[in-house]
């Protein structure tokens, strides 16, 4: 049987639909709001808040307010999960840091004149924490939502694969501007291994850089140096780091060779060649980043699988091979 010819267009892909096709236009997202809010608007300045506008939603066309409401005002839903600590932390700092709110929450009016946030807890503890008197939020006539808002939360995080694509094109456009030093990106670029391992990313769509990351946090420094000059340096580490994961996967295949299997071994190869995994962590005093590639990639070239049995990789352990 023939095959179908090529039409050469792109396959539209399942559940997209035609561009354009659905929704308001941005003319339609504004206009006289219905009668019906006018009472959750008078609710919401009795609660001492601000309504500050209100707007269509884009897809579904329905109206909704955008309001500054006293911060203590506002509480998660009492149904999802607890904050993180951590996450919590950074977003202060952050937030913090910019010293401006850039992205509401989304809440609904309970009947005794509180907010709940199905989607926002996070920022809204990281507000609170540093000090604020007040938050802006999304505030949604139907109470009911809440529930189904939960999803959103649902959405998938960045794996370090696309962190790492991102960071690494952010810096490529900053650098293009030469406005500073990589030092003043920190903010932004969150860690600085995370430009070098998107360059390799760029270079090898499957680079297994979860192996390698843990080793990069504890030598890499955000770089003194214009970001021209640090992006043509971390070219050159990235360079390196592709040269020991070929190392690497050589002495995976030797492994393979002696008849050991498990989905570790890359894992287990890193691990056996990292000249710092029995180093106690030091924040002051950070091993250098050359001399500790070069000893990787040194163990990595003369590995000897003769040496490795079985039960040693299976009590390694470690995050197994990325797909």
């Amino acid at each position: 049987m023939a095959k179908a010819k090529s039409t050469g267009k792109p396959r539209k892909k399942k559940n997209q639909a035609e561009a354009g096709s659905r929704g308001l236009t941005p003319a339609q997202m504004g206009g006289e709001p219905p009668a019906s809010l006018a009472t959750l608007r008078a609710q919401i300045e009795a609660d001492g808040g601000n309504v500050l506008g209100a707007y269509r939603d884009p897809l579904g066309g329905n109206w909704q307010l955008v309001a500054a409401l006293p911060i203590e005002k506002v509480a998660p839903t009492p149904y999802q999960r607890d904050l993180s600590d951590a996450h919590v932390a950074k977003l202060t700092d952050v937030i913090g840091k910019l010293d401006r709110f850039l992205d509401p929450v989304i809440v609904v009016r309970g009947e005794d004149g509180g907010y709940w946030t199905p989607n926002g807890n996070h920022r809204r503890a990281a507000l609170a924490r540093l000090g604020a008197r007040s938050i802006v939020a999304l505030v949604v006539p139907e109470r009911e939502l809440a529930f189904r808002i939960l999803a959103l939360n649902t959405e998938k995080a960045h794996n370090l694969r696309e962190k790492s694509l991102e960071v690494v094109r952010m810096a490529r456009a900053l650098a293009a501007l030469d406005s500073g030093d990589e030092t003043d990106f920190a903010l932004q670029f969150e860690e600085p291994a995370l430009v070098t391992l998107g360059l390799c990313y760029e270079q090898r769509g499957r680079f297994a850089g979860g192996q390698y990351n843990p080793v990069l946090r504890r030598i890499d420094a955000f770089l003194g140096k214009k970001l021209p000059a640090a992006l043509e340096l971390r070219t050159a580490r990235a360079a390196q780091l592709l040269e020991l994961d070929d190392a690497v996967a050589a002495a995976v295949e030797k492994l393979k060779e002696k008849g050991l299997e498990s989905p570790y071994l890359k894992a287990f190869v890193v691990a056996r060649v990292n000249p710092i995994r029995f180093v106690k962590p030091d924040a002051s005093k950070r091993p250098d980043y050359d001399e500790t590639i070069e000893k990787m990639l040194a163990g990595a070239k003369k590995f000897d699988a003769g040496k490795v049995k079985a039960d040693q990789v299976a009590r390694s352990g470690g995050p197994p091979e990325e797909a």
